[in-house]
């Protein structure tokens, strides 16, 4: 290749980075509010867990959108809340320190229900982050009659004067496109941050430890969410065999709360097990052998020493 063509091409390459668009995105919202749903819809395949019960977030997730003419990292946040423990503190920072590193905030607020103060409380700390733009995403629209849709834009307008706001279903999976194409158009121009075959940056033992999680948090109730927490301990491929020993604990703050985990005659921490092996053989891509052991942490969640250990 002579000289004249190696400029040709490196001029090329220029014009494709040039045209080329990639940042950094977050969904923020009240719990419950549907952005780790969204997310996993967006990077098409399931990066954080899911659940009716509040928090279920924990710590910021990254989920990267591949397109030919752009890349968004997409950061799942722990919804924002009045914090009634250490831990609930703890997870507002971590929602605040996301919100000055990216290029667009997206407050998601459910279609089917109706804003209250604490979609109002959010929408007043996006003030101070006055670089990013600002999106509104009205969510779960495929619960939620036309009329009520409708009327939730309308009040979601009246909050502020956003940059964009799109109405969509991530369970029906309509409007994504559109919000896809909002966010790249919002996006600085830049090469790749991730490579092409990067759908997440989550740890395995991480990703486990949160799949057993979302299992222990299906028909649970009152404040026991609140207080279940995963440590993964070993995972250990068996040598000769398409099996993977996954030796994990299952925190919870009280002896009333183990009973509850464990069930009668341990048949809820075996339905537990069950249910998480499925995605975790999914993860590791073998067979897998759970061991589960339910351990208690007293009042964990305000305790500094045990919030550290658990990496709060």
């Amino acid at each position: 290749m002579n000289d004249d063509t190696a400029e040709l091409d490196s001029g090329a390459q220029g014009q494709r980075d040039a045209a080329h668009r990639s940042g950094f995105v977050t969904f923020v919202g009240r719990p419950n509010a549907g952005k780790s749903t969204l997310m996993n819809a967006l990077v098409g395949e399931k990066i954080a867990i899911t659940s009716s019960k509040p928090q279920t977030t924990r710590h910021a997730i990254r989920g990267i959108v591949h397109r030919d003419d752009a890349q968004i990292v997409i950061v799942d946040t722990p919804g924002m809340h009045k914090p009634r423990t250490l831990l609930g503190k703890r997870l507002n920072a971590v929602v605040q320190t996301t919100l000055g590193d990216v290029d667009v905030i997206c407050l998601c607020v459910p279609a089917n229900e109706p804003i209250g103060p604490g979609d109002r409380y959010i929408d007043q700390q996006l003030e101070g982050f006055p670089r990013a733009k600002k999106i509104a995403i009205v969510t779960k629209t495929d619960v939620a009659s036309r009329e009520r849709t409708a009327q939730q834009l309308l009040e979601v307008n009246e909050l502020r004067d956003w940059d964009a706001v799109v109405p969509l279903s991530s369970v029906a999976g309509t409007q994504l496109d559109v919000l896809i194409d909002t966010i790249v158009a919002m996006l600085p121009q830049g090469p790749p941050l991730y490579e092409a075959a990067t759908t997440h940056d989550e740890p395995v033992d991480v990703r486990i430890a949160e799949v057993i999680r979302e299992a222990a948090l299906e028909d649970v109730r009152d404040e026991l969410p609140h207080s279940i927490m995963v440590t993964i301990d070993d995972i250990v491929p068996r040598e000769g065999r398409d099996l993977t020993d996954v030796y994990a604990n299952l925190w919870v703050e009280r002896d009333s709360q183990k009973g509850i985990i464990i069930g009668k005659g341990g048949s809820r921490l075996r339905q537990v097990g069950a249910d998480a092996r499925v995605e975790i053989e999914r993860i590791l891509g073998t067979q897998v052998h759970l061991d589960l052991r339910v351990k208690i942490a007293k009042e964990w969640q305000g305790d500094p020493k045990q919030l550290g250990r658990f990496g709060f």
